[in-house]
């Protein structure tokens, strides 16, 4: 399939640069650099960074807002930025109360994010991080799971983001994205693979009519691949393998997201959400929160992920619906 862009090395620098264009009265590129960052920052609260490799868009750029990130770090597709643009990013938007990093688990990132935390804390500066790893999937052939950071992040941002804009400690804000994190699971699927930017190149081959369980948002594949049947078959199978994660406690309430991963249409987003209300409603768990869209995509593919937030506390419910003008939430 054809694709609307220029010369694949300028892809991301031009995405970075239409961002800054059309949301300029809130976001600003810093020049040179992957970061966007918001315009209005309140000094007197944490800072909220995350970032990672391109090709996920909307993430994370467009949740960098009020109540959401302070700043994002958009780096080559599917490579993370490298430390020393973390480390200007944190430095852009640090404040006296210090700032929180938010990182994905995939190694590369946190060896990246880490560095810079390092960086950041031998000039003076405080920062603390965590690192989601909502991915419930599994390693093929085996059954470690694999515990990525993926489309649950964007319910940590969100959560996190409106923490700090409440006044939150950096300590606190650690604490509670640690408990969020642990409430948090996703698993995604595609029926077809992405492609490279620019290339009709398929990062993974995957079969006409079939589906492939547990895929990474790196274009990785999944776990097992089986024919495809139905969205209602699918959502069954989903629902039923993210409640097994919720052993250690009982879920009763939950916050949930499912989300496009690039060549989703909207139409067959709600189709799967039908699905999933009505199967939840025979579990007997009650959703009080609620989205579908693309919020973390893995440049085309075509697939979707769902994701389970048990809302342990309330004030969780709070920061999910306070408002923020961060464009993509």
């Amino acid at each position: 399939m054809t694709q609307i862009i220029n010369k694949p090395k300028d892809t991301v620098s031009q995405v970075l640069n239409g961002v800054a264009f059309i949301h300029q009265d809130k976001l600003e590129r810093v020049k040179n650099t992957g970061i966007i960052k918001y315009k209005n920052i309140k000094k007197n609260q944490v800072a909220v960074i995350s970032g990672g490799g391109s090709g996920h868009e909307p993430a994370h750029f467009g949740y960098v807002g009020s109540g959401m990130l302070s700043a994002s770090v958009s780096g080559p597709i599917f490579i993370p930025p490298k430390a020393t643009e973390i480390l200007k990013a944190i430095k852009e938007v640090n404040s006296e109360m210090g700032t929180l990093l938010i990182i994905k688990n995939f190694e590369a990132d946190v060896t990246a994010f880490l560095e810079a935390e390092k960086l950041a804390k031998e000039v003076g500066l405080l920062v603390e991080h965590v690192i989601v790893n909502d991915d419930c999937s599994i390693e093929e052939g085996s059954y470690k799971k694999r515990r990525r950071g993926v489309a649950g992040t964007i319910f940590v941002e969100k959560i996190l983001g409106a923490a700090a804009q409440s006044g939150m400690t950096l300590g606190e804000l650690k604490m509670l994205g640690e408990e969020v994190i642990l409430a948090t699971n996703t698993l995604g699927v595609a029926l077809a693979s992405g492609k490279e930017v620019g290339s009709e190149a398929e990062i993974f081959h995957l079969e006409k009519g079939q589906i492939s369980f547990g895929i990474g948002i790196h274009g990785e594949a999944g776990y097992r691949e089986e024919t495809f049947f139905s969205s209602e078959y699918l959502a069954n199978e989903l629902i039923n393998k993210l409640l097994a994660q919720y052993r250690d406690f009982p879920v009763e309430r939950i916050g949930l997201m499912i989300n496009g991963l690039g060549a989703t249409t909207v139409m067959e987003q709600y189709i799967f959400a039908n699905d999933v209300k009505r199967l939840l409603q025979l579990e007997g768990i009650e959703v009080v929160f609620q989205k579908s869209g693309d919020f973390m995509t893995s440049t085309n593919m075509a697939g979707i992920s769902l994701t389970f937030l048990a809302l342990k506390e309330d004030k969780w419910l709070d920061y999910l619906k306070e408002e923020t003008d961060a464009f993509a939430w």
